[in-house]
C-alpha cells in the first residue's frame, strides 16, 4: 500500500513534505550532482541578501556533542547574481523553489521582495527574521513580535498574492507563540521553525572561543526536542497555519515527530553535510513509518499528537461527519 505523501504550503501543492533547510544546499547545483531535485518536495535556497557577502571570518564552524555550531554570516553573491544565474537555473528545470531572504532593515526586505515579485520560478518566499535590525541597535527581528510583523507586512504587501510568504522564526524568544501570531496577523501565509538557537563553544587547547564570531547557530540532533516543542506550541495556538518544521532532523522518525507535532513540511539541514542523499532517505523512512501505522495519507498524521488518545484520524472524522444525519 502506498501512502499519499502530498502536502500543501498554503495553497501550493507539493509532492512530498521534505525540503532543504536554508543555507544547507546552496541554491541546488550542489545537490543536483547526487539526485534529481524533482524528488524533493521543494528546495529552499540559502538566504539571499541585497549585496554580495563574504561571510564572517574563520573559523566559523565547530563540532559540538550531537550538533554543530556555525557562524557563516549569510555568505552569498547577492540578489543580482541570484536573479541572473541561480534562480533561472532552478526555474528552467521546474524545481519547486522556496527563496529565503535576509536583510538588515525593513527597506532591504522590501526591496528584495520587489526584485523577486515578478521573477519566474519562486514557489514561496521565506523571510529569515534571524537578522540584526540595523535600525534598532542590532536587535534581531525575530525576537520581537512588532519588529517581525513590520517586516512581514512590508514583504506581503509587495509579493504576488499567489506566492506564499513564510516567516522563519527563532527559538531564542520568551514566547514564540506571540511572535508567530504577530507574523500571521501581519500577513504571513505560513511559518518556518526553528532557526538555529545561539550557542558557544570554547577550544580548551587554544583557550579561546571555537568560533571567530564567538557565538553561532546550533544545529544537529541536539536541537530536535527544541524544534518539536516550538512546532507543538505554535500548532496548538494556530492550528490552521501551515508550519515547516526543522531542527535536528536526521531520520524519518525525527521528521515524523515534527509532523505529529503539527508540521506539514519538514526541513533537512545539517544531515546533508555528511549525507547528500539525506532528504531522499528521510522521505522514504517517513513513508515507511506512515505505512506501518496504517496511514493512507500524510495529511492525516499532521498534528495527530494533539488529538486525544483513541480519537479517529482526520479522514475518518470527516467521513463520519459527512455520513451523519
Amino acid at each position: 500500500m502506498s501512502v499519499d505523501m502530498r502536502t500543501f504550503l498554503a495553497h501550493v501543492e507539493l509532492a512530498n513534505p521534505i525540503t532543504t533547510a536554508a543555507g544547507c544546499a546552496g541554491s541546488g547545483r550542489e545537490l543536483a550532482q547526487f539526485f534529481d531535485l524533482h524528488r524533493l518536495g521543494a528546495l529552499t535556497t540559502r538566504s539571499i541578501t541585497m549585496a554580495p557577502r563574504a561571510g564572517r571570518p574563520t573559523p566559523r564552524m565547530a563540532e559540538t556533542p550531537s550538533g554543530m555550531l556555525n557562524a557563516v554570516g549569510l555568505q552569498g553573491p547577492g540578489i543580482e547574481a541570484f536573479l541572473e544565474r541561480e534562480l533561472p537555473w532552478l526555474a528552467q528545470r521546474g524545481i519547486k523553489t522556496i527563496v529565503s531572504i535576509g536583510g538588515g532593515t525593513v527597506a532591504e526586505y522590501s526591496e528584495l521582495a520587489r526584485r523577486l515579485a515578478d521573477a519566474p520560478g519562486v514557489t514561496a518566499l521565506e523571510v529569515n527574521l534571524s537578522c540584526p535590525n540595523m535600525e534598532d541597535r542590532g536587535r534581531v527581528f525575530a525576537r520581537e513580535g512588532s519588529a517581525a510583523a513590520e517586516v512581514i507586512a512590508s514583504v506581503r504587501s509587495i509579493m504576488r498574492y499567489d506566492v506564499p510568504v513564510v516567516a522563519k522564526l527563532a527559538p531564542d524568544v520568551a514566547d514564540i507563540v506571540s511572535v508567530a501570531r504577530a507574523c500571521v496577523d501581519a500577513g504571513a501565509d505560513a511559518l518556518s521553525m526553528i532557526n538555529n538557537p545561539l550557542g558557544m563553544a570554547i577550544d580548551t587547547e587554544a583557550l579561546r572561543p571555537s568560533l571567530a564570531a564567538v557565538t553561532g547557530g546550533l544545529s544537529g540532533p541536539a536541537v530536535l526536542p527544541l524544534a518539536v516543542r516550538c512546532v507543538w506550541q505554535v500548532h496548538a495556538a494556530l492550528p490552521g497555519v501551515p508550519l515547516i518544521g526543522m531542527g535536528g532532523v536526521m531520520t524519518g522518525r525525527d521528521a515524523f515527530q515534527l509532523i505529529l507535532a503539527g508540521a506539514c513540511l519538514v526541513g533537512v539541514g545539517t544531515a546533508l553535510f555528511h549525507d547528500p542523499y539525506a532528504c531522499l532517505r528521510i522521505e522514504r523512512e517517513l513513508e515507511d513509518l506512515l505505512r506501518a501505522r496504517g496511514f493512507q495519507r500524510l495529511a492525516d498524521a499532521v498534528g495527530l499528537a494533539h488529538r486525544p488518545p483513541g480519537s479517529a484520524p482526520r479522514h475518518l472524522l470527516v467521513d463520519s461527519e459527512e455520513s451523519s444525519p
